[in-house]
């Protein structure tokens, strides 16, 4: 009867402690229950966020969602190696790794603890081969729609060319916007051979747009695929160009003051301005790129003066990195930008910043 009650006592203790370690799991964010859903585990949608597969549907969806993640898979606008058509699926893939198992993300470098917000996968663009003028149409329709729903548009490119089409799309929200590039290239051309829309022709595209107020241009370095006129023309159509060096001797909080307070802000991330010892999986690679604690710091300190309706990452080519290095990392560019736009919309709303300042700022 003694070594009864000693076995049950000790199944009672252990039950204890599981139900504590449970609470506290729960109490973290993290999940007990239900499907394990570990990265290589069921549908592969951007960070497993429920797909929708009309995004017209957007305006009737019972809870409107912060983000809605679009791909565009298109690199018909590319001068050198192709391949980024394949850049959503490869993020879409790489993304599960960080949906694993967390409701929320506790940054143990910064001390912050933030969500992403609530988020739906609304596919892809339906691309038509060798034709750039109805596919570059569809994507700003695509954002339009978008947008036109109160949703902030996530664009997962493809290469360059398709900003133009997202930024034209920007005029719904009838109101300036500030445009942030990050690039190893100005992409400056106005033409080349007859071809104004390719990728080294969007940031003209996007500046000539009457609602387009100006742009802050980071990270353009070394021998450009723009001319040195193409850099004189930026800066008299309003565009601030600050090479990788620069932005580091100024330091972040320098280079977030150039943007306005309370601007409504769209970044353009081309993969090829990090450096390619972290990216390689890109076609027109170019050293002396920045780090990823570089980029992230601008896009907390960024995001946290304005109000970002809108960010593309583009340029991700997989083909040219197995190990899926580059993927990762655009992947986590993106969800850091997303839980940053959540984490100040939630410091506005109850009058509170609620972020720390960037490693930069210290």
């Amino acid at each position: 009867l003694l070594d009864c009650f000693l076995i049950t006592m000790g199944l009672f203790a252990v039950s204890i402690i599981l139900s504590c370690a449970s609470a506290s799991a729960e109490s973290e964010g993290g999940y007990e229950h239900g499907r394990l859903h570990l990265p290589f585990v069921g549908h592969t949608t951007f960070g497993k966020y429920p797909p929708l597969s009309d995004w017209t549907e957007l305006q009737r969806v019972r809870e409107r969602p912060d983000f809605a993640v679009l791909g565009v898979p298109n690199d018909m606008g590319t001068q050198f190696r192709s391949g980024a058509r394949m850049g959503p699926r490869g993020i879409r893939e790489a993304s599960t790794l960080y949906q694993f198992g967390h409701k929320e993300v506790f940054d143990a470098d910064t001390g912050e603890t933030y969500s992403y917000g609530s988020v739906l996968d609304v596919g892809d663009v339906d691309i038509v081969h060798t034709d750039q003028a109805t596919s570059l149409n569809r994507t700003q329709e695509a954002v339009e729609a978008i947008l036109s729903a109160n949703v902030t548009p996530i664009i997962l490119g493809g290469d360059h060319a398709i900003t133009a089409p997202v930024c034209a799309a920007l005029q719904v929200l009838q109101r300036p916007v500030f445009l942030v590039q990050i690039d190893a290239h100005l992409d400056f051309v106005d033409q080349r051979h007859g071809v104004r829309f390719g990728h080294g022709n969007s940031m003209r595209r996007c500046l000539e747009l009457p609602h387009i107020d100006s742009m802050l241009q980071l990270g353009i370095r070394g021998v450009s695929s723009t001319a040195k006129s193409g850099f004189q023309d930026a800066a008299a159509m309003g565009s601030t160009v600050l090479s990788v060096r620069k932005v580091r001797e100024l330091g972040v909080a320098a280079v977030a003051e150039k943007v306005p307070l309370g601007a409504m802000v769209y970044f353009s991330i081309d993969i090829d301005g990090l450096d390619p010892s972290i990216a390689p999986g890109t076609g027109t690679p170019s050293h002396g790129g920045f780090l990823y604690y570089e980029v992230k710091d601008l896009l907390r300190s960024i995001i946290r003066r304005g109000e970002l309706v809108g960010l593309d990452l583009v340029e991700v080519a997989p083909p040219y990195d197995p190990a899926g290095v580059t993927t990762t990392l655009a992947a986590r560019l993106l969800l850091d930008a997303m839980g940053f736009a959540k984490a100040a919309n939630a410091g506005k709303n109850t009058g509170h910043a609620g972020q720390p300042p960037a490693r930069g700022e210290l």
